[in-house]
């Protein structure tokens, strides 16, 4: 894979991660399966990436962490959204809009 390619994977995966945040602060299994219930199960996260992204996003200070109690009465690390996470999802998510709509343009041509 090249760099370039895993950029744009990594990228994809913090902005999907960033969006699933804005909801409000889930810990990292929830994350994992609202992305996979929202896009029909197309979408399914490996753990190790998921968790990478979140540790990159945290050292970025995207996010921020907090330990707490699941659902299932676990112990869990519940990640949420930093002022500096939201100003970076609404940049992303424009540059997102831009570059699906330019790659439609060719993909979506007969």
């Amino acid at each position: 894979m090249t760099d370039d390619r895993l950029e744009l994977l990594q990228g994809t995966l913090d902005l999907l991660v960033l969006k699933a945040l804005s909801w409000g602060p889930m810990h990292g299994y929830g994350i994992s399966v609202l992305i996979h219930e929202r896009t029909d199960g197309d979408i399914t996260i490996v753990d190790a990436a998921l968790y990478k992204a979140l540790h990159r996003l945290e050292h970025a200070d995207l996010v921020a962490s907090t330990w707490g109690v699941s659902e299932n009465n676990r112990r869990a690390k519940f990640y949420r959204l930093t002022p500096e996470g939201r100003k970076r999802l609404r940049d992303d998510l424009a540059d997102w809009r831009r570059y699906s709509a330019a790659v439609e343009r060719i993909v979506g041509t007969t």
